[in-house]
Formats: structure tokens, sequence, C-alpha cells
């Protein structure tokens, strides 16, 4: 079975992790951790970055340290994992969904302005797949608004949107290391801000809220959202092979479009102008003409040891965020949309196998 994602470990993971069980520091002090946030934050260019449990917690911190609690309202992209909405919702605040464009698959900026309420406290965008939203378009709304940009990264380590990466262009930006991402601490996250201010709350909510000056002081509620230096120690080693991952996913991708762009039925991924797309997942469209289903070609894909998945529901479709809105763009691409093994591992002999196996069933 060729996996959709698997992580690529052949660096200096096993050392740093042997590292860290010789030193005994393996909870969340340790020199790692730090390595690890000045890392990814001179990555992204932002002043600040703060390692966090998972990807969940990081965007739920961003939540808190802006101010966003009982009665707001977020905008966030109907077409997404569902962990944007949860992160808000655990706020108290409510998830108000925006269709998304056909061609990026990302927010459509021309349909926030309409969703904006007196409650609305922030645009929450997501970088889905590993493409940059539209950032000008988004921002100036913002501006015009007074309303905070948290920038849902989990899926797109070093895109770039004009020559930035994202993660710092809005307020917060939030990474996930699942064992699937682009690099991996087996789980683990980030949050990433050129703001002081905004660092320093993260930094005291992610530790209980425990005082610097008095030792178990607390003076608000926080949370236990720290990552180990076990963790941390898995991210440094991979944070030294990250431009090669990236540059992997690229050619991979490139080779898929010069492999499928010939095949009728089949939409592929675009890359916008000004943008620079990582291909967390290398994502195709299976459109009518194409003669069978999305199902069904993941069925026979895997008849063939070839695992996929589907894109995600949109969330307005989730039984605890029933909405009735109109989000056709968002519904149609999840009923067509279907992400192919995407790897830093996967070798040019396997991706010609995928597509010469997509066109058998084409033909079929």
């Amino acid at each position: 079975m060729i996996p959709v994602s698997e992580p690529r470990l052949d660096g200096k993971e096993l050392e740093y992790v042997k590292d860290c069980v010789k030193s005994n520091w393996i909870s969340s002090v340790g020199e790692y951790v730090t390595r690890f946030e000045k890392m990814f934050a001179r990555f992204c260019g932002t002043s600040y970055a703060l390692a966090t449990c998972n990807g969940t917690t990081a965007l739920h911190l961003a939540m808190v340290s802006l101010g966003i609690g009982e009665g707001d309202e977020v905008i966030i992209p109907d077409l997404t994992f569902v962990a944007s909405a949860n992160a808000i919702t655990y706020c108290g605040a409510r998830p108000v969904f925006v269709d998304v464009d056909p061609t990026t698959w990302t927010i459509d900026p021309s349909k926030i302005e309409q969703k904006i309420s007196k409650r609305t406290k922030a645009i929450m965008v997501v970088h889905l797949y590993g493409h940059p939203c539209d950032m000008d378009k988004i921002m100036r709304i913002a501006r015009k608004y007074r309303l905070k940009v948290i920038e849902d990264a989990a899926e797109a380590h070093g895109a770039e949107y004009k020559g930035k990466r994202v993660g710092g262009i809005g307020d917060i930006g939030a990474f996930s290391f699942y064992g699937n991402k682009i690099i991996t601490t087996g789980e683990g996250g980030m949050v990433t801000t050129n703001k002081r201010y905004l660092y320093e709350k993260m930094r005291l909510l992610r530790d209980h809220a425990m005082s610097k000056k008095k030792r178990y002081w607390h003076t608000m509620v926080g949370y236990n959202y720290r990552m180990t230096n076990l963790q941390a120690a898995i991210g440094v080693a991979q944070m030294e092979q990250i431009d090669k991952f990236i540059e992997i996913k690229r050619r991979n991708a490139e080779l898929y479009n010069t492999l499928l762009k010939d095949v009728k039925g089949i939409t592929l991924p675009a890359e916008a102008k000004g943008c620079k797309h990582v291909y967390w997942m290398y994502s195709i469209l299976i459109e009518k003409d194409f003669g069978i289903s999305r199902d069904r070609v993941i069925a026979k894909l895997k008849e063939h040891g070839i695992d996929t998945r589907p894109f995600f529901h949109p969330v307005h479709r989730l039984p605890m965020y029933r909405d009735n809105g109109s989000y056709p763009v968002s519904d149609n691409l999840s009923c067509k949309g279907i992400n192919l093994p995407s790897a830093t591992t996967l070798g040019r002999a396997e991706i010609k196998r995928i597509c010469k196996v997509i066109k058998k069933i084409s033909r079929a």
C-alpha cells in the first residue's frame, strides 16, 4: 500500500532524542524546545514562536490571547478541518462560515464582508492543503473593520504569499506538527507572531498562567499546552531538513501535474500568481466527465494498493455546526476532491504508478 502520507525521519531525530534521554530533560523544560522555537520563528520570518502540544491547542491559545470569548463571532472558511471551528467554540464564541474560492479552495475574500456583524472579532484564514489565502484582500477587510487575523497554517509550513511566509502576515499564525504534516514532532503545534504582548500572553497561558515572579501563583485560568523536550528534539531535526522537504513536495507536484494534465475529467490544483504552494497534500478534483465518481476512484485506487483521502466535509454540514446557508463551492469541492499520496518519501516510480492506475480507471 502506498500511504497517502507518512513522516520522513532520516535526519538526526534519533540522535537528538537520545541526547534528551541521556540528559534526563524529557519534559517541557529543555534546550530543544527553545531551539525549535527560534528555528521556526526564523523560518517564518516572525519575531516570536511558541511551541504547543498540538495544532488545535495552538489555535485555541491564539483565540484566548486575542480576547475572543462568549458571544463573539469569528469568520472561517467552510471548507477546513473541524479543529478550526472547534478552537473558536472552546472560547464560547461562534464560528461563522464563508464559502471558498473555486480556484484556490481557500476562503473567498469577496464573501467575507457580508458575514461581518457587530459581534465579529476576528477572521481565521486557512491555507488549505498548502496554498496561501489572498492575504492582501483579507488584511484590508480586517483593517477596515478593526478585526484580528489568525492564520491557520497547520497544512502550509513554508507556503508564501508575495514573498512572505504564512504565519507572519496576520496577528497570529498557528501550525500543526502531526505525523502527516510537512515536518512533524508526532503531535505538536506552534504559534507565531510579531507582537510581543501577544507572545507574552500566550507564553503565560500555555503554562497554567503561572506568575514568573511568584511560583505557583495564578491570576487567571491557564492551560497545560506545553511541548515536551523530546518532541522538540524531533522538531529541531526536522527543521534542519524543511527546505528539502518542501522542494520534494513541489517537485512531486510538478510530476503529478505533468502526468495528469491531459486526463479528461480531472482538475489539477492551482497555484495563484504571487503564491508559493507547498502541496502538503497533492489534491485533485474528479469531474463528471471522468466517468466514475470520486468515491469510486478512491475505492479503485485502494484495490491497486494506493491510499487516498477525500476532501474535508464542509463544516456547515457537521451536526454540531449545522447551518442552512448556501455554500455551493465548498459543497462542490467536498464531493469531488481527493488527496493523492503526498509523502516526502514518495518516489518518481510510485507517482508514475499512481498516475498510470488513474489513467487506467478513466478508460474502464
